[in-house]
């Protein structure tokens, strides 16, 4: 029987300054210091095939790299890669293939632009797989661990509160626990930064809580299901399109998260509300609800 981890990819460490200091003015003419989210091209090279460049942070470029092609359905399984090295010194990642991508020119040639900043596209078939997704439908998670999860988030030491203008992704256990945390210039990236995670150490989604920072749009929901997970929270809102998809998948979709507040827009049945919470005309019918 052959070792499995032998079959992971091989991958560089490559590190990249985060931040970048500029000299500003202020409205009084005072001068000082400031940081800034660094941002730098990353041009994915497949088998020596030019694919795209995305413009990040830099911070997981391997994870990012692989969580792309996961989430672009160009590769299938982490195992089929043998290599993921990154070049700063040319702005590259090179990745190598155990045995090619099949029909890569067609499937990369229809490209569907979405909302998301920095490098918001994906290739043809967005809406293609939806039929196939089941998510469980006995995950549960309760009132108690969404307000543990919006305060570890707040609490989070990060980029965006050194220099701002970024986002960010997490990923947490049912129970709350931060499993793994990134950011980057665009939520796609910082999504995919999880996703290549995932794969990397053989994560399964199925009792998995996916955070972002950013609107839930068709393509977050998408690749919050693609990761086999039911919860997908963010501080800010969604998309009508992100709410049908959503819908569609079975996903359990929390948005406008913020100190103790929070909307659940699909998957109700999934969340479990404090009763001692919950507005006084709507006690008795929780208590039924639970019997």
């Amino acid at each position: 029987m052959s070792d499995k981890s032998s079959l992971r990819p091989t991958l560089s460490c490559a590190s990249a300054a985060l931040t970048h200091e500029v000299e500003v003015i202020d409205e009084r003419g005072r001068r000082s210091t400031i940081a800034i989210p660094a941002e730098r091209p990353l041009t994915i090279y497949v088998d020596k095939r030019e694919l795209v460049t995305l413009m990040t942070l830099g911070g997981a470029p391997e994870a990012l790299t692989l969580g792309y092609l996961r989430n672009q359905r160009l590769v299938r399984n982490v195992d089929e890669i043998e290599s993921v090295q990154v070049d700063w010194s040319v702005d590259a990642v090179a990745v190598v293939t155990r045995n090619g991508i099949a029909d890569v020119e067609a499937r990369t040639a229809k490209k569907v632009v979405t909302t998301g900043c920095g490098q918001g596209s994906v290739f043809g078939g967005l809406m293609d797989e939806i039929e196939q997704i089941s998510l469980p439908a006995a995950a549960r998670l309760s009132q108690a661990v969404i307000y543990t999860i919006v305060d570890t988030i707040r609490t989070q030491n990060s980029i965006y509160k050194q220099a701002g203008s970024v986002h960010g992704c997490a990923l947490f256990s049912s129970s709350g626990e931060l499993l793994h945390f990134f950011e980057d210039v665009g939520r796609h990236n910082a999504v995919d930064a999880i996703a290549g995670r995932m794969w990397l150490e053989d994560i399964d989604g199925g009792d998995k809580v996916f955070y972002t920072t950013g609107r839930l749009t068709s393509e977050m929901v998408m690749k919050g299901a693609q990761m086999g997970i039911p919860f997908l929270l963010s501080r800010s809102g969604t998309t009508q399109m992100g709410h049908m998809v959503a819908e569609r998948v079975g996903m359990s979709l929390l948005s406008r998260c913020s100190g103790k507040h929070f909307l659940v827009l699909t998957g109700q049945q999934r969340i479990e509300f404090d009763s001692s919470l919950l507005d006084p005309a709507l006690r008795p019918l929780a208590a039924a609800d639970h019997r």
